[in-house]
């Protein structure tokens, strides 16, 4: 009992990228820019969709629940990466660790789902036009979202209730920018093979079943536009597989090689450059991959703006009303 309430009550320090004083003040202004795009790009995404009823579609709704979740993710982890940048201690409980991670690791299996569900989606889009609004029916879009919530939901809480088994009595310093499983396994005193057992098998059989989702909607995607006779119809579908192709790739490469990799493969240098990835820029560049590419949301977008300077315009040029 005593280790277990030492193990709840300690503290850690988070090293984050470097400890090189020069390099911090360059650092927190290139990370807060990002995060600040992110939050603008994905929040301003979230409330576009939400405002305009004809994009109340399957493909936007998922999308909109996609940019939620990148928002969510970033949010988890860069606050308090920008704080240690200048703080003395960089000190975390155990507590703000399981916080922390509960949070970023729902959102990211969110985005698993969300990212299948998106390319099955597509793939009933482009395979078969004819039963689109049969098969991707409104009940059916809600269930594959809130079945992406719960999933996230029940993963991130199963790890969190296996951290409760690992006491912390050696060294307190986590190689790392964020609090992760990967890394406190590597600080316990208790033989953290449950724990890095159920980190390969939850996040492996999520990876895997998403990625095959993945894979055979765009197989499937891939033969239906080589079978188009029209150059142009090609080369569109084609421009927008290969750009949520590449997000995809990164995203699922990036998590495949951090929680789905052997336990035996210990690799603590590489796992900062590649959860950047999957952290920081994989939800900065999810609104222009997804939306600045669709010329919808573009048009949508020069709507407002054009309807807002059209109303500033006639503010300025409306006389004053006289009492």
């Amino acid at each position: 009992m005593t280790e277990h309430n030492y193990s709840i009550t300690t503290e850690f320090i988070l090293i984050g990228f470097t400890e090189q004083p020069e390099m911090k003040p360059p650092l927190f202004v290139v990370f807060l820019v990002i995060y600040l795009i992110t939050m603008v790009g994905n929040l301003g995404l979230v409330a576009l969709i939400f405002r305009e009823r004809h994009l109340h579609t399957p493909m936007y709704i998922f999308l909109a629940n996609l940019a939620l979740m990148d928002s969510c993710c970033s949010s988890a982890i860069t606050p308090k990466m920008l704080e240690n940048l200048f703080s003395e201690d960089r000190l975390i409980s155990l507590y703000e660790c399981m916080a922390q991670f509960y949070f970023f690791c729902f959102a990211e299996t969110a985005d698993c789902f969300l990212l299948a569900a998106m390319a099955y989606d597509r793939y009933v889009a482009i395979c078969s036009p004819l039963q689109y609004y049969t098969r991707m029916s409104k009940k059916f879009c809600i269930h594959l979202t809130a079945g992406a919530y719960i999933a996230g939901n029940l993963h991130s809480m199963i790890h969190v209730g296996f951290l409760f088994r690992l006491t912390f009595c050696g060294s307190h310093r986590i190689n790392h920018f964020y609090c992760d499983l990967l890394p406190l396994c590597r600080l316990s005193c208790v033989d953290p093979f449950i724990n890095e057992l159920m980190i390969f098998i939850f996040s492996g059989t999520i990876q895997s079943f998403t990625i095959t989702t993945v894979l055979i909607s765009y197989l499937y995607i891939l033969i239906t536009i080589f079978k188009m006779k029209t150059k142009q119809g090609k080369g569109k579908a084609l421009s927008t597989c290969a750009s949520h192709f590449l997000s995809v790739s990164i995203f699922y490469g990036s998590l495949l090689f951090m929680y789905a990799r052997p336990s035996t493969v210990k690799v603590e240098n590489n796992d900062r450059p590649v959860a950047v990835f999957y952290a920081l820029v994989i939800p900065l560049l999810n609104p222009f991959i997804y939306s600045l590419r669709n010329k919808e949301v573009i048009n949508v977008m020069k709507r407002i703006m054009e309807k807002n300077k059209s109303h500033n315009m006639f503010k300025q040029i409306s006389p004053p009303v006289e009492n």
